[in-house]
């Protein structure tokens, strides 16, 4: 199982120890106003490993991993309480210490959401909108970031001959890949995936999850999925989600195989749980 980071007195200490977790979440409790979504969460994510959360709809897998790059600041009602330890960046402060630079948490901290976020602009504009606003480009620089990213993403030779036509243009899942180079750009440590491959054919699906397994080896990927068989499929390590809470979590291996919740026993063999 991995182990948790469970004490806060000597934060660094306590994550260096930890066995490559590079994100420590101890008694992470979320609100939108009245209502209580996340409940005590205490969970750690593995550095340069493909972290999936699983659970039903509702659970609170979005608010959680929306929690790790502050998104959630920007939605009304929103409270929480605890920690979230980011290893190695923040100097083992929370992310929530007053004194953190949330943009810059947010270059280290990279998001892909559901459906793909292109903007109505060019495949080259969409390529480089992260990572021009942190520091000034020549052409050269410009077109070096786009064609090594494109690349990383396996869509470079797809688009090379059209870098300046509407991102829209691209089918859903080159759109979806297009967002993953533009998250890459900004040479983020942890990119977030809520459920990227849900609105994609298998074709586009099974790009993206051969994509994820290659870019875990340079990057620690926290990886949402409603789909079993795909957490089955590319995971590393499994949390398991109800109601609001981790009812388990470990290796793929051990919760496929031996759980030791029922819980999770009968969330991965039926998608059925009773929280």
């Amino acid at each position: 199982m991995i182990k948790i980071v469970n004490k806060l007195t000597y934060p660094e200490k306590e994550l260096e120890e930890s066995e490559n977790i590079i994100i420590g979440i101890k008694d992470f409790n979320a609100w939108f106003n009245d209502f209580h979504v996340l409940k005590d969460v205490c969970v750690g994510f593995r550095e340069k490993s493909i972290n999936c959360i699983i659970g039903p709809s509702g659970s609170g897998k979005s608010t959680l991993i929306r929690s790790i790059n502050r998104i959630n600041d920007d939605v009304d009602g929103f409270i929480h309480q605890g920690d979230v330890l980011f290893n190695g960046h923040i100097h083992g402060r929370s992310i929530y210490h007053k004194d953190v630079d949330v943009n810059h948490l947010r270059t280290k901290v990279g998001m892909v959401f559901q459906k793909p976020c292109v903007f109505p602009k060019s495949i080259y504009e969409n390529a480089l909108l992260g990572v021009k606003y942190l520091k000034k480009l020549s052409k050269h620089e410009k077109l070096r970031i786009v064609e090594e990213n494109l690349n990383a993403v396996s869509l470079w030779k797809e688009v090379s001959n059209r870098l300046h036509e509407k991102a829209t243009t691209l089918s859903i899942g080159q759109q979806q890949r297009l967002c993953i180079a533009r998250t890459l750009a900004v040479k983020p440590t942890v990119i977030l995936l809520d459920e990227p491959t849900s609105s994609l054919d298998p074709v586009s699906t099974y790009a993206i999850e051969k994509l994820m397994l290659q870019l875990k080896e340079q990057y620690t990927i926290i990886f949402i999925t409603h789909n079993i068989v795909q957490a089955k499929r590319i995971a590393d390590y499994l949390v398991f989600m109800c109601e609001g809470q981790v009812i388990e979590e470990g290796t793929k291996e051990k919760l496929f195989s031996n759980p030791d919740k029922q819980q999770t026993k009968d969330y991965l063999s039926n998608e059925y749980c009773e929280c």
